[in-house]
């Protein structure tokens, strides 16, 4: 059965989605402490209260997001010229990590729909009609999903089954994905399809279908391991829409520069966040044991050690990331991007690869050693040092894109790299 989404209207940002919602909860959302670090507070705040219910029951972090629509964090990573907060990358994953610390379906959802933003604002403000499409995200606070996987292809988003049919100023898609993340909930779907029908699998467009022109057939639930809330239910999508809604830049061109960068580092901020909290519940285990019984260190301090070793050792990776992000984006804006030598992007593309990698594994690490300090009180659902959400949820990172296919595309990046000079990496 055909399941339209919803009128892309105000109400998306104005209509309160649980009536049962605390009213104290709203209250803590919309404080008018100025700052956005100080605002993703208060939403992780009310993310951690609803996390639990949103991982038994599977459902999409309606109180979360309620408040970061009235916090106006959807729209952080939107640039002033259309009405957003201009936040940088590096702000945008502190915001995520602070998410990721209350509920980690929530960051990741937050994280997927910048992903999103990003890609528009970086390949899309030179369109009269994706500069308007985000001065209404503004306006709105819309949320963004992507539907880059296929039936027929899988998770290789760098090739694409379906085609657009154009019909003069026209569009018209229909694509079979696997999973499109919280996709009954979103005010836009950005799609990956074939340029025409006669292109190559990997020539393909990226287009902006909006809720109100947007079918979904569900196809498949979401009973997962973990980051149950995200709701990465599989549909049939049917999306029609003018032409100007086809991005001008080439998918390929998207992927490369702005999609799957901004990606691995919002990922990696969130995978850092749920760590993070794991070892903040580990540190009030291990004083909880130094207190019980005074002037004895309790055994479980060198595991608490190494986690927290581990964990800077991640916060560290991804703020080296973060500035080659930054002098990435400098040198293609600045004019020289031209000038760039090969080996360069393709260190920068090497340097994303094991950010993800790295990041995604280790961050299962340090809570697999948080789960060893807290024991059965980390083990138990329901205690201050339940570690169990934290552990599934992060099971899914190593399978966002799968890290066996990333390492094999960063062993293909290393080979086409000169040898560095001796002495240097």
């Amino acid at each position: 059965m055909n399941a339209p989404l919803l009128d892309a209207a105000p109400s998306a940002a104005h209509t309160p989605a649980h009536d049962e919602t605390d009213p104290s909860v709203i209250l803590t959302a919309v404080e008018t402490e100025p700052g956005w670090r100080a605002a993703a507070q208060r939403c992780a705040a009310v993310a951690a209260q609803f996390a639990d219910a949103v991982d038994r029951e599977a459902r999409f972090p309606v109180e979360a997001f309620d408040a970061l629509k009235r916090e106006r964090l959807l729209s952080a990573m939107v640039p002033a010229a259309f009405g957003g907060a201009g936040l940088s990358l590096a702000d945008v994953g502190a915001i995520c990590e602070t998410l990721a610390q209350g509920c980690a379906s929530t960051a990741m959802v937050y994280a997927m729909h910048q992903i999103q933003v990003a890609c528009i604002e970086a390949h899309g403000s030179g369109s009269a009609w994706h500069r308007k499409l985000l001065a209404q995200l503004v306006e709105h606070q819309w949320l963004l999903a992507s539907a880059t996987s296929e039936e027929t292809i899988g998770g290789n988003m760098r090739t694409s089954a379906c085609a657009v049919e154009l019909d003069a100023a026209r569009f018209r898609i229909e694509k079979l994905a696997p999973t499109i993340s919280y996709g009954a909930h979103a005010d836009g779907i950005l799609v990956t399809a074939r340029r025409t029908a006669e292109s190559a699998a990997a020539d393909q467009v990226l287009i902006v279908a909006l809720r109100a022109d947007t079918q979904l057939e569900k196809r498949g639930g979401w009973d997962s391991m973990g980051m149950r809330g995200t709701c990465s239910e599989g549909f049939r999508l049917i999306a029609t829409g003018v032409a100007e809604q086809l991005l001008p830049t080439p998918f390929a061109e998207i992927a490369d520069q702005t999609m799957l960068p901004v990606s691995h580092t919002l990922w990696a901020s969130v995978w850092t966040g749920v760590a993070s909290d794991a070892v903040n519940r580990a540190k009030a285990f291990f004083r909880a044991q130094a207190r019980a019984k005074p002037g004895s260190i309790p055994p479980a301090g060198l595991r608490l050690a190494e986690a927290v070793g581990l964990l800077q050792m991640m916060q560290a990776r991804l703020a080296v990331a973060l500035e080659a992000a930054r002098a990435a984006h400098h040198a293609r804006h600045g004019g020289s991007q031209a000038d760039a030598p090969l080996a360069a992007m393709l260190g920068f593309a090497s340097d994303m690869n094991t950010l993800k990698t790295s990041i995604s594994t280790t961050a299962l690490q340090v809570v697999q050693e948080v789960l060893m300090i807290c024991g059965m009180a980390g083990y138990k659902n329901g205690t201050p040092y339940s570690v169990g959400r934290h552990l599934r949820d992060l099971y899914s990172a190593p399978l966002m894109i799968n890290n066996d296919r990333i390492a094999q595309n960063t062993a293909s990046l290393l080979l086409a790299q000169r040898p560095a000079a001796p002495g240097r990496a």
